[in-house]
C-alpha cells in the first residue's frame, strides 16, 4: 500500500466540499438551536435531515442497497473529516451512533423479515435504536462477566437484565440486547443478541444517567435500562444462540473506527480555533502565537492530527479490502482518544476563559472527548489488544511487520 491509495478519488473530493458547503450553510450557523434539545430542535432536525436526503447526503455509512449512500470505509472517512466537524452533524446525515452499528450488524446477520421491519425504517431515519449492552455491576471492558440473560420458553425468549449507558434509548423503537442464553458454553459463546421492540411488556428505561451535568434528550440520552420478564420471540435472534460475542466484534470494531472519523473532524476544528485565537489575542506585547509555548501547541497537534489521519486511513482501507483490521482499529482508537482531549484542551487555554464558556464549541466538545477514552473498549484495553497481538507475532513469526 502507498499513500498514493489512500488518496480521496475525484468523486469523494467532490463529495467533501458538497458536505462542506451544506455544514457552513445549515449545520454551523443552527448550532445553537441545536443544542437546546427541545421541541425547537426536533422541527430543526426534521427539515435539515429531509434536505440531506434530497441532496443525496443521506446515510454515507451504508450501502444503497439498504437506502443509504455509503461508497465504503475509505470514502466515509474523509467525509467524516466534514461531518464530524459538529456534534450534531451525524445526526443530521442519518450517520448517528449507535443506529449505524445497530445497521451494519443487521445488515450482516438480519434475516429478511428482520431487515424489513428494522433495518429499512432504521435506515430511512423513520426510527432510532439503542444497543444494551454495559451493565452497572460488571465491568463494560469484559463482555464475558455479563449478568444479563435470556431463557428459553417454547418459542420465546424470557429476558431479565439490568443495563446501562444505552445511548439513545428514551425515544428509540427497539433496542439490540447483549444477553447470556448459553450459560455452559465458552465464555466467548455464552451470549446472543435479540431485538426487542421498546415497547414490550417489563422493558423499561429507568433513567437518562447524567454525564458531567448532561443528562441529553432522544438521542443523545445514556439510559439505565431494565429487563424482567421481557419476552420476544426467539425468531428475534440475530444470528444464532451463541454468536453475540463474535457479532458484537463485527460491530464494535467499525464503530471506533466510526467514532475516530468523526474525532478527525473534531480535532482539525479545535485546531482551526487554537491557530484563528492564537493570530488575534494579544498578551504581553504581542500576539499568542509568537509565545513559544502556544508555537509548541500548534506543532505537537499538527503532527498528532496528521498521524490519526494516516492510521484512520490505513485501517479503513484495509477493511475496504476485507480485512478485519483489528490491531489497526484497536490502535487509532486509543491514541486518537488521546489526540483529541490533547488538542481540544490546548485549543481551550488558548482562549482562556473564553473557552470554558458556550460561546465556542470547545468546552462541549472537551466533556464528550473525555468519554472518548472509556466507551467502546477503555483506553488500556485496546493497548493490551494491540501489545497482546505483537508479541505474539514475535513469539510465533520472530516479528511485527509494518504495514
Amino acid at each position: 500500500m502507498t499513500i498514493v491509495d489512500l488518496a480521496p478519488a475525484e468523486e469523494v473530493r467532490e463529495l467533501r466540499e458538497r458536505y462542506r458547503a451544506f455544514m457552513d450553510a445549515h449545520v454551523y450557523p443552527n448550532e445553537a438551536v441545536l443544542a437546546r434539545e427541545d421541541e425547537v430542535t426536533d422541527v430543526l432536525i426534521s427539515k435539515l435531515r429531509e434536505r440531506a436526503k434530497s441532496e443525496g447526503m443521506w446515510a454515507p455509512h451504508i450501502g444503497p442497497e439498504v437506502g443509504g449512500t455509503g461508497r465504503g470505509f475509505l470514502a466515509y472517512a474523509y467525509l467524516n473529516e466534514i461531518i464530524g466537524r459538529s456534534v450534531w452533524g451525524q445526526l443530521v446525515f442519518g450517520c448517528q451512533a449507535p443506529d449505524a452499528g445497530n445497521a451494519e450488524i443487521l445488515q450482516i446477520y438480519g434475516t429478511e423479515e428482520q431487515k424489513e421491519r428494522w433495518l429499512r425504517p432504521l435506515v430511512a431515519g423513520e426510527i432510532r435504536s439503542y444497543f444494551a449492552m454495559t451493565e452497572p455491576e460488571v465491568s463494560g471492558a469484559d463482555p464475558t462477566g455479563l449478568r444479563a440473560k435470556a431463557v428459553r420458553d417454547g418459542d420465546e425468549w424470557v429476558i431479565d437484565g439490568h443495563k446501562w449507558f444505552s445511548s439513545g434509548a428514551e425515544g428509540a423503537a427497539f433496542a439490540i440486547a447483549m444477553v447470556v442464553t448459553e450459560p455452559e458454553a465458552p465464555p466467548h459463546r455464552r451470549m446472543s443478541q435479540i431485538i426487542v421492540p421498546a415497547d414490550t411488556k417489563g422493558l423499561e428505561i429507568v433513567r437518562a444517567v447524567p454525564v458531567f451535568g448532561h443528562v441529553g434528550r432522544g438521542w443523545s440520552t445514556h439510559c439505565e435500562v431494565l429487563f424482567t420478564g421481557v419476552r420476544v420471540p426467539v425468531a428475534n435472534t440475530l444470528g444464532e444462540p451463541g454468536d453475540g460475542f463474535s457479532i458484537a466484534q463485527k460491530r464494535l470494531g467499525p464503530g471506533r473506527i466510526h467514532h475516530v472519523m468523526r474525532w478527525l473532524g473534531q480535532m482539525q476544528r479545535a485546531f482551526e480555533l487554537m491557530c484563528g485565537r492564537a493570530l488575534e489575542r494579544e498578551a504581553f506585547g504581542g500576539p499568542l502565537a509568537e509565545k513559544q509555548t502556544v508555537q509548541n501547541w500548534i506543532a505537537d497537534s499538527a503532527a498528532e492530527i496528521q498521524a490519526c489521519r494516516l492510521l484512520t486511513l490505513d485501517a479503513a482501507h484495509k477493511i475496504d479490502q476485507g480485512d478485519e483490521a483489528r490491531v489497526e482499529i484497536s490502535l487509532v482508537k486509543f491514541y486518537a482518544a488521546r489526540v483529541l482531549q490533547d488538542v481540544i484542551d490546548r485549543a481551550i487555554q488558548v482562549h482562556g476563559a473564553l473557552g470554558l464558556t458556550n460561546d465556542t464549541p470547545l468546552a462541549t466538545m472537551y466533556v464528550m472527548a473525555r468519554g472518548g477514552r472509556i466507551y467502546d473498549g477503555p483506553d488500556e484495553v485496546h493497548r493490551m489488544v494491540v501489545s497482546r497481538r505483537i508479541l505474539k507475532a514475535f513469539a510465533e513469526d520472530g516479528g511485527w511487520e509494518f504495514s
